[in-house]
């Protein structure tokens, strides 16, 4: 059994299957709503029930209280219709974004690569090629872990092929990625579904970029860069991407050779942990020392990109602010786990973190 869902001030009316969440059927629809954790424990998505019931399902009572389920709100992560329902979204018009739809893939593993002694390469060979704008993201299901998906960054350029890469850390206690790296063989079936998240090149402003990036954090940029330089984008470029030592640097050699080959982009690795005495000539600090330090302090008319752990992200808002760049400028990843949700960091002058 279906329902119909009215989406305003759209006025689009989709087709919701019976079980499926109100953000899985407008994503499927190429419709974006506001979303972060999809657990139900950030409020992101919150929407207006106009018409119509729904089921709350997971929602928190800490995201969405009493007196706002009284008022007709959920959270359209977890809300699944009971009737055909009318609501009332904060729909965002982006005219950077192509609305792709989320659509299922299944694919085989065809080369896994140790990047680092964390971090493994994975490329799936899709069934068809997947369509997907340069920073966003694929949940990833794994036979093994039933109902279970984890949500990766897309590290190649979007170039119309049906091959992926994906860049995987391992995470302490985490039975998925501890999974991927010690138990996925070539030749093994995945299934994902994608492509997620509005973060994304904002291409239109035409103005000089930064990326800032640590640990796997870098798939995304390494996308966005990739992409922008095959396009023939001359736009002054810079990476800075920080890891704990050499043996965490990966992608370094690549990276070295495309600021050679591009007078354009600009590649400052840092080290946060490199040994002393070694004869690393690059930058050691955190991510957002070394940019500080490259950029003298001063970040005006860019546009910064952040991807990476939490804390790093909260340093680089700080340093990229008190630099004279303000939130209009900075974009990130968004997407974290059930685990992470209630554990995000804020800043207090940073209101989309």
């Amino acid at each position: 059994m279906s329902y119909e869902l009215t989406i305003e001030p759209l006025g689009q009316t989709i087709e919701v299957e019976d079980g499926q969440t109100i953000l899985d059927a407008a994503l499927r629809a190429g419709i974006y709503l506001p979303h972060a954790c999809c657990h139900g424990l950030c409020a992101t998505c919150k929407v207006q029930v106009t018409d119509g019931e729904v089921d709350h399902g997971e929602a928190s009572t800490f995201a969405l209280m009493d007196f706002e389920r009284e008022e007709g709100k959920c959270l359209a992560c977890c809300a699944r219709l009971e009737s055909d329902v009318v609501i009332e979204a904060e729909i965002e018009d982006d005219p950077d974004s192509q609305n792709l739809p989320v659509e299922d893939y299944a694919g085989e593993v065809v080369r896994i690569e140790a990047l680092t002694p964390t971090i493994r390469g994975i490329w799936i060979k899709l069934d068809r090629p997947l369509q997907f704008q340069a920073g966003q993201y694929i949940n990833l299901e794994v036979e093994a872990f039933p109902g279970q998906s984890r949500a990766f960054s897309l590290a190649n350029a979007p170039d119309g092929g049906d091959v992926v890469e994906l860049n995987v850390r391992i995470v302490p206690g985490g039975q998925v990625t501890a999974w991927l790296h010690q138990q996925l063989q070539v030749g093994d079936r995945l299934k994902l579904s994608g492509p997620y998240g509005r973060f994304f090149v904002k291409k239109s402003a035409n103005l000089p970029l930064i990326f800032m990036a640590g640990g796997s954090g870098l798939s995304s940029p390494k996308s966005m860069i990739e992409e922008l330089l095959a396009e023939g984008c001359t736009l002054p470029m810079t990476l800075v991407y920080g890891q704990r030592n050499r043996g965490e640097l990966y992608y370094d050699a690549e990276f070295r050779a495309l600021a050679e080959q591009y007078p354009n982009f600009s590649y400052v690795p840092a080290l946060s942990d490199e040994p002393a005495g070694s004869d690393w000539d690059g930058a050691r600090g955190f991510v957002h020392e070394a940019a500080k330090a490259h950029f003298a302090n001063d970040f005006r008319g860019h546009k910064a990109y952040l991807c990476g752990p939490p804390a790093m992200i909260e340093a680089c808002v700080t340093t990229l602010m008190q630099g004279r760049l303000f939130e209009r400028d900075i974009y990130m990843e968004k997407f974290f786990s059930a685990a992470d949700a209630s554990q995000q960091l804020k800043s207090p002058l940073f209101k989309n973190i």
